[in-house]
């Protein structure tokens, strides 16, 4: 019988685990989806981390421009002071002052908000005010949005809304 002993120091380095991170300045990044362009990220900061979930953190802000699909103009952009892109998930987590604004001068403010890259879709269950021309909505418990603002399902909502004689939202 045999057997070898390892001191605990080596014993620890080789199995303890590693967290690789890579940090990046003055970030300009393109997304796609299937060979469309649909976004353009820019940031001061990112910080991408290869442990269990494959993320990439932006302390310092970010901004993103949203193309749309058809004709590849801009139709939303989207600004926070922190963002957390989980890669797995295809989600990504803003925080801190987040607003996006539509070109027809649609906005949704938030303290924080979840975007769905692969439904193009935003959603919390924090608070959320809208304000478009003729609307100011607030909803209490959160919202779900497309990412152009065209469709909004507010939870618990208060606000107000102009509506024409036939009592429709103008």
């Amino acid at each position: 019988m045999s057997a070898c002993e390892n001191d605990d120091k080596t014993l620890r380095e080789w199995t303890s685990r590693v967290v690789m991170r890579e940090t990046a300045k003055d970030i300009v990044s393109y997304m796609s989806q299937n060979g469309e362009i649909r976004a353009k990220l820019t940031a001061p900061v990112m910080i991408r981390t290869n442990g269990d979930t494959l993320s990439v953190e932006f302390p310092r802000s970010l901004h993103c421009d949203f193309y749309n699909d058809s004709t590849r103009q801009l139709e939303t952009w989207l600004d926070a002071r922190y963002g957390m892109y989980y890669e797995n998930l295809n989600k990504v987590y803003l925080r801190d002052s987040v607003v996006v604004i539509t070109v027809k001068g649609d906005t949704l403010r938030a303290p924080d908000l979840w975007w769905d890259q692969s439904k193009s879709m935003f959603y919390t269950d924090k608070y959320a005010l809208y304000k478009g021309p003729g609307k100011n909505i607030y909803g209490g418990k959160g919202l779900e949005a497309s990412q152009d603002l065209k469709r909004i399902t507010f939870k618990e909502t208060t606000g107000n809304l102009k509506v024409s004689d036939n009592g429709m939202p103008q």
